[in-house]
């Protein structure tokens, strides 16, 4: 499972029931060899429609948080996760449907050429200028992810 320990992701699931969170997602962190990072955009007519974000998407009862990053990422992209990195940190946010959601965000490397999106209108692979387009919550996991990479 990489870096990743299985007492960390527990420690994360019960902190997140313990604040009151009723939906858990997992967002990816994907980086080509240049530097540039995945962000897919949300359609104009979705819940925070033309937003730039990570591939990212709930947890499915039963789930670990791991199970759900492959899930979400293959789901959204057509990619196939061959192995989840770092952790990089959680923030929290309103969903659709206005429960208490919090995204954990993790590194991952996947193989896998084209792109195929399903819930998304447009990708980008965005190098540091054009990651600014994101949410500052996400923009604070990005400053993470480059942080650990030094």
């Amino acid at each position: 499972m990489s870096s990743l320990d299985t007492a960390l992701l527990e420690d994360l699931a019960r902190t997140a029931e313990h604040d009151g969170i009723a939906k858990t997602v997992v967002g990816a962190v994907i980086a080509d060899a240049e530097g540039k990072v995945l962000l897919l955009h949300r359609p104009a007519d979705d819940y925070l429609g033309g937003l730039w974000e990570l591939p990212s998407g709930g947890v499915d009862t039963g789930e670990s948080l791991i199970e759900a990053l492959r899930r979400e990422v293959a789901e959204e992209t057509g990619l196939t996760v061959t192995a989840v990195g770092g952790y990089l940190g959680h923030f929290d946010y309103r969903s659709g449907s206005g429960r208490a959601t919090r995204q954990f965000n993790f590194t991952a490397t996947v193989a896998g050429e084209t792109l195929t999106l399903t819930e998304h209108d447009a990708h980008l692979w965005a190098d540091r200028t054009q990651q600014n387009q994101v949410s500052s919550a996400v923009q604070a996991v990005l400053d993470t992810w480059r942080d650990q990479a030094v």
